[in-house]
């Protein structure tokens, strides 16, 4: 059954709809089929199709044009292809996708709304045509889109590619998807001054409007979808923080850039760590970057010291944060609150702003880098590194590829293939001293999907904490003897749905621990049973 949302003009209410069209596969009459026809062909015959397009924003149409006429062609192809299909539906094409999208706009594959409609939000998202069926919702304000910016309305193309990961990642159904773009104007001047953005024509309200607009919005998603959780995604720094906070404990949500990058990061660093030859409480983290994302994955990192038993003041000690104005420390002027927990209490000199000096005095182990500053980590920051530790942890995190601090053939020609790396964005394999090293991929492509998968039956009232650092746990666990021989820092994508199948028997273990589960007949299956379960509920196409 193939699902076809059509828009159509409502006269009545002067607003464009959504409606609904189920198409039954039926085998074509006979003469309007080619004599000789199978779906497998036909699959290869459309990623023949997709090689044959020269840019990666042609691919990207491409593939939306195949999901629109066949979503069951679009995951089979997806499932089969992963590495070469995640790249072009999410990071990297996803953020050229965003800056076009008011440009490459074709059809509806989300639902907008905007604060024009504030007073009726509860009607706006009753207009989903599968609103019965929603289940996971991805939610964006388009306000810090990867390392674009502000983008607006233009931010909708990462709601539906997360969304797109969901299902092909963690078999979540296509229908019980719904992508969110709030649309609360834009203080882009481009999209402003573009005759085709597709947004309000009109900057960002006030805090307080802001408030007030989220405030209706959650309750009525609360309303009208009771069972759905909700990811927040690319909220602008501030927002990302007090939105998270403000609505967690109301109902099943999460913020990826907060939490899931805190997460993917975690394992990523668990797994180096078993590569350097120190005691885990020796390591001294490094984060170069200090918006919503790295103040979250710092906080995430935290646990990578207490669950051997370090307390968490001594955890916070072996943590340091860089932002523009350099090393963050109590008593540097401009440093916002909430960085303030990170802030080194006891440095008394002078403002440090030179990261190369930064790494001399710190020492860091690991240097991780959420800046979206091109090359910030410099030939002479990563030989540094190399002095401190004889195994560096460099992780560049920042998206997409143009913006990364540096290239997986720098860390390893700068520290004489010494470097344990994983990045944000995707890098091909480099040969080093006759011998082929691959390079990680901090995606949160690893943890979201399990997680959410779990969150969703055991039918979580809050996503806790501890969820989340299960998640992460159970990334760390899943590399197989294979991969940890070649010392990759997380596992292959190719099995992301095994990996999240076994991230979502930890989410759900922990959420039962948590006491925030609803689904109290998973408590009766021991782990082997529940992953059986778990498993039989992955959507295939």
């Amino acid at each position: 059954m193939s699902i076809v949302l059509t828009p159509y003009w409502a006269p009545d209410e002067g607003i464009q709809k959504l409606k609904m069209e189920a198409r039954a596969k039926a085998p074509a009459a006979p003469g309007l089929a080619p004599p000789v026809f199978s779906i497998k062909a036909q699959l290869d015959r459309t990623l023949l199709q997709l090689r044959s397009r020269t840019s990666p924003i042609e691919k990207y149409t491409f593939l939306a044009q195949v999901k629109q006429a066949d979503v069951e062609a679009f995951y089979k192809l997806c499932l089969a292809y992963m590495p070469e299909i995640t790249p072009i539906i999410y990071t990297p094409t996803v953020g050229d996708a965003c800056l076009q999208y008011s440009k490459i706009y074709r059809n509806p594959e989300g639902l907008f709304i905007s604060l024009k409609d504030k007073g009726r939000i509860g009607n706006i998202l009753r207009n989903w045509p599968l609103a019965s069926e929603a289940r996971i919702s991805v939610v964006t304000d388009g306000s810090r889109i990867l390392g674009l910016g502000d983008l607006g309305v233009n931010g909708m193309p990462i709601a539906v590619g997360k969304l797109s990961l969901y299902v092909a990642g963690a078999g979540i159904r296509p229908s019980s998807t719904l992508p969110i773009t709030l649309d609360l104007g834009t203080n882009n001047s481009s999209n402003l001054s573009d005759p085709l953005y597709l947004g309000l024509r009109q900057r960002r309200p006030s805090d307080a409007e802001y408030d007030a607009f989220m405030d209706e919005f959650i309750t009525e998603m609360g309303r009208v979808y009771p069972k759905v959780l909700v990811q927040f995604e690319d909220f602008s720094t501030d927002h990302a923080f007090s939105y998270l906070e403000r609505f967690r404990n109301s109902r099943p949500l999460f913020n990826d850039d907060i939490q899931g990058t805190g997460a993917v990061v975690l394992a990523g660093l668990l797994s180096a760590a078993r590569l350097v030859p120190i005691p885990r409480n020796e390591h001294r983290i490094l984060l170069f970057g200090a918006g919503s994302a790295s103040v979250g994955v710092a906080k995430q990192l935290m646990s990578f010291f207490t669950i051997t038993g370090m307390s968490e003041e001594a955890a916070r000690s072996q943590i340091w944060l860089v932002d523009s104005k350099g090393l963050v420390y109590v008593g540097r002027e401009e440093v916002a609150d909430y960085k303030m927990y990170f802030a080194r209490r006891h440095y008394t000199g002078l403002p440090m702003k030179d990261l190369t000096e930064i790494v001399k005095y710190v020492k860091p182990t690991a240097l991780l880098g959420l800046s979206t500053i091109t090359g910030a980590f410099t030939p002479e920051v990563i030989r540094q590194m190399s002095q401190n530790t004889p195994r560096p942890i460099i992780f560049p995190l920042s998206n997409p590829v143009r913006l990364s601090e540096c290239t997986f053939a720098e860390a390893l020609t700068h520290s004489n293939g010494t470097a344990i790396f994983a990045s944000g964005s995707p890098f091909g394999s480099e040969v080093i001293g006759g011998v082929r090293r691959e390079p990680g991929q901090g995606n949160n492509m690893y943890i979201f999907p399990g997680l959410g998968l779990g969150a969703i039956l055991c039918r979580a009232k809050n996503v806790t904490d501890s969820m989340v650092e299960a998640s992460a746990l159970g990334l760390a666990g899943s590399l197989s003897w294979d991969e940890r021989a070649l010392e990759l820092v997380y596992p292959r994508i190719e099995r992301i749905r095994e990996i999240s199948a076994h991230i979502a028997v930890k989410v759900i273990r922990a959420a039962q621990k948590a006491g925030v589960d609803n689904s109290t007949d998973l408590k009766r299956m021991n782990d082997t049973r529940l992953l059986e379960f778990v498993k039989g509920k992955m959507w295939n196409p």
